[in-house]
């Protein structure tokens, strides 16, 4: 007789999974399993994305199995180009759904929303923990919504900056952050202001062309790129993107959809995987960028913007709630 599958709201996931600090240890053992290929034990098929034409909307599908953690999951993520106020929901939904790898019985249907992006600022954090410069004392967020929350948090739980600065490209978006969070955050009328000598750089907006120059940034600076998930969206230049040493979570998925890949002819250097497991070095002195997008299929030449990182990250982040959850019954 098989088990009714619990069912977990976005605020049971919150509960157990209150910081993305908690994802760091095995999302670093994920992202090196990953990136050693067949011997890494990750099976992860590209994100394929079907169009619901007639409601401007897409249905992504995002799956992974990892035999390390021998753990089964499949992320669903809704997007619907015509969501406004007056459309009920958000425009961007997610549901993980975590099985028994054993006999592929259905354990847990649980809220994606949160998981999304407490996974994806974990991995920024594990990119900046190997990639920062020595001495880091300003950083700088460009964007404020939901990853912007959740990269805040998580960043400054690890990591001891004297300064925060946020620009956004409603302003009134960013005030509102700097009121909501804990810490002092200075609000910045425009980028460049707001990258002037930072050592650590988050992108998380929806820009479709470059918003930050390399000619602003100082010699050294650390970048996590999230945004711009489509090869003919942009957030950072050509200056910027050649003069750095590029990581990536994916090569393979950096080389289908991101256009600060592709339009700039930038050489990928390493997958983060590989840092972690200390085949490739940490040009922790020299401006480096982290690009986040992980595999991904694109049809129609449309992304789902939200849908950066990879089916690995969904399957770890959802493999702990769900234990934390069995523990707690």
């Amino acid at each position: 007789m098989s088990r009714v599958p619990a069912f977990l709201s976005a605020a049971d996931v919150q509960a157990h999974l209150p910081s993305a600090s908690l994802l760091i240890p095995p999302l670093e053992a994920a992202l090196a399993n990953f990136s050693s290929g067949p011997d890494g034990g990750v099976m992860q098929p590209v994100r394929t994305v079907m169009p619901v034409a007639k409601h401007r909307g897409f249905l992504g599908v995002m799956s992974a199995y990892s035999a390390a953690e021998d753990a089964l999951s499949t992320k669903l993520i809704t997007f619907y180009e015509d969501h406004s106020a007056t459309s009920p929901g958000p425009s961007h939904q997610a549901t993980v759904l975590l099985f028994e790898p054993s006999n592929g019985s259905l354990l847990a249907v649980m809220d994606g929303n949160v998981i999304t992006a407490q996974r994806t600022a974990a991995v920024s954090a594990i990119a900046t923990k190997f990639l920062k410069p020595p001495s880091s004392e300003v950083l700088c967020i460009l964007g404020a919504g939901v990853q912007a929350y959740s990269h805040y948090e998580v960043f400054t739980e690890q990591f001891s900056f004297k300064e925060v600065r946020i620009w956004n490209r409603t302003k009134e978006n960013a005030e509102k952050f700097a009121d909501t969070v804990q810490g002092e955050v200075q609000v910045c009328s425009s980028v460049q202001e707001a990258v002037a000598g930072a050592d650590v750089i988050i992108t998380v907006t929806m820009a479709t062309e470059p918003i930050l120059f390399g000619e602003w940034v100082k010699p050294g600076v650390h970048i996590n790129a999230i945004g711009a998930s489509r090869p003919d969206w942009r957030e950072l230049d050509d200056e910027l993107m050649e003069e750095a040493v590029l990581y990536v979570d994916s090569q393979e998925a950096a080389l289908k959809e991101s256009g600060d890949v592709l339009l700039s002819g930038a050489k990928i250097f390493a997958e983060l995987g590989e840092v972690v497991k200390g085949v490739k070095p940490a040009y922790c002195e020299k401006t480096t960028v982290f690009k986040s997008l992980g595999k991904s299929h694109c049809s129609q030449g449309t992304a789902l913007t939200r849908a950066q990182g990879m089916a690995v990250e969904d399957m770890v982040a959802a493999k702990l709630v769900y234990d934390s959850w069995s523990c707690g019954k």
